[in-house]
């Protein structure tokens, strides 16, 4: 689950982490006021910045400096409600509906705080680079010697020796070490305690006078662990939310929408990926990721069904099933009561292995409905991939 910058760094705050001064706003009154505000306790500039679940927003727009009021209202009244385009939103872009009023800062140095789940070790992992301010993707690809990285031992946590090792690879101050400690520190506790995915602060600045601020705030969370946060789970925000995925989370079916137009329905994460890696083998591509787990009923089935219908990119559905706990018959149910509630008019190619493989077969061609079944994952892969062709 992904949150705004506004509440990570309520989060950031509550953890002792330092950021500005500022308000979220959804409305131009609201706005308006915490610019006033700001400028009324002395702050020598404002920053109105959007509020949406991407990178990139500075150079899509949706981030300005007001040097007084009436600049910030400008670029209050210019940004809320615009359709902010970055390399994260696509092409389509997404719609501002709230502003962070933040306080500007003397900034002295950018610099990059980041801590992830490291796969391949199986550890979090703590980075920093003194290439702040930039995407960390592409200071990994260009050049990669910037990033210094400290991998967390779960058993013993993030140590003050590794901190005084970042700080000193950031070329900081000696007076700025044992703040930037404290600060890398109370990154960490946050990151534990909320069972995040990512914590990121980019940039992470030094100021004129000698201070440490997150700038900027990035968090995500691991969705298994919610239920140990409904706090966090009260975050969630379903309007940057994809409304296919939003629906597919109230049955809980895993679905991830995707560029292709083969739609993909499929029982295990396993075994979602290699129909994918077929499809596109076979000359397709995927319009979505649709995992109904092991243990689905008809009624999951039927609202997966659905789900992939209301993608208007899907010409093709491939049904890639191995029946394990999740019955073939039960499947075949389930696909058959989702046809006839549609008027499904897309080709239906399905490919069926397991637990009474036969009586779903059955079932499906005594439907009155024309699905095209496969023998093998190529064989539906071919057979999916031209359907979606029109051949």
């Amino acid at each position: 689950m992904k949150i705004h910058e506004y509440q990570a760094k309520a989060i950031f705050a509550k953890y002792g982490v330092a950021v500005p001064r500022g308000e979220m706003a959804e409305t131009r009154e609201e706005a308006e006021a915490a610019a006033k505000k700001l400028f009324g306790m002395g702050c020598s500039g404002a920053v109105v910045k959007a509020q949406i679940h991407a990178g990139g927003r500075g150079k899509g727009g949706g981030v300005k400096v007001a040097r007084n009021l009436d600049q910030a209202i400008e670029h209050i009244k210019n940004i809320l409600g615009m359709h902010l385009k970055t390399h994260q939103t696509g092409p389509e872009g997404q719609k501002v509906r709230r502003l962070l009023i933040e306080e500007t800062l003397p900034i002295e140095r950018e610099l990059y705080l980041g801590i992830v789940l490291d796969r391949g070790t199986s550890k979090l992992v703590f980075m920093a680079s003194p290439a702040g301010g930039m995407d960390i993707e592409e200071v990994a690809a260009k050049t990669p010697e910037q990033i210094h990285k400290e991998f967390i031992d779960p058993a013993v946590g993030f140590q003050a020796f590794q901190a005084r090792k970042l700080a000193f690879a950031l070329g900081l101050k000696p007076e700025q070490i044992n703040d930037a400690v404290k600060f890398m520190t109370a990154l960490y506790t946050a990151c534990i305690e909320t069972d995040a995915s990512l914590c990121e602060v980019n940039p992470f600045i030094t100021t004129a006078d000698g201070k440490l601020f997150a700038l900027d705030a990035k968090m995500n969370f691991d969705d298994n662990a919610l239920y140990r946060h409904k706090d966090l789970k009260e975050l969630r925000d379903i309007s940057e939310e994809d409304p296919l995925e939003v629906e597919a989370s109230k049955f809980s079916l895993n679905y991830i929408k995707l560029d292709g137009n083969v739609g993909c329905m499929v029982n295990g994460a396993g075994l979602a990926m290699a129909t994918m890696d077929i499809i596109k083998f076979a000359g397709g591509a995927p319009a979505n990721f649709l995992d109904v787990g092991g243990g689905a009923n008809a009624e999951q089935v039927e609202n997966a069904f659905k789900i992939l219908l209301s993608d208007k990119n899907v010409k093709a559905v491939l049904i890639n099933i191995f029946g394990g706990i999740l019955r073939v018959d039960t499947l075949a149910h389930g696909v058959v009561e989702a046809a006839k509630k549609t008027n499904i008019a897309l080709p239906i190619v399905l490919r069926l292995e397991g637990t009474n493989v036969e009586q779903g077969r059955e079932i499906l061609k005594n439907s009155g409905f024309n699905f095209i079944v496969a023998e093998t994952m190529a064989d539906a892969a071919d057979k999916v991939v031209a359907a979606a062709k029109g051949k």
